[in-house]
């Protein structure tokens, strides 16, 4: 029998890479107060033209932001991004 949509989706979802942020052994990361309401946009599902458009920052700006956030985090994409940001319960900044 074939898996389901929602069973393969959730495979995918654990063959993700952890980011850094995940691993309770890595050391903190340090983020700026910038990088981090751009991770908060992330996790909310915004586009990078609302994140910039909220911040009143170019998109250019929130593209570079991005490319630290995933670097510092050790992750190659958003998706990833946005699973570190809900893993640090940044919702409440």
């Amino acid at each position: 029998m074939e898996p389901t949509f929602q069973e393969a989706s959730q495979a995918a979802a654990g063959a993700i890479a952890t980011p850094r942020a995940l691993d309770p052994g890595a050391m903190p990361v340090r983020l700026t107060p910038t990088q981090l309401k751009v991770m908060r946009g992330v996790r909310c599902g915004q586009l990078i033209k609302q994140i910039a458009f909220e911040l009143g920052i170019a998109e250019a700006t929130v593209k570079a932001h991005m490319t630290a956030l995933m670097r510092k985090l050790k992750v190659r994409n958003r998706t990833q991004v946005a699973i570190a940001a809900q893993a640090l319960s940044l919702a409440a900044f």
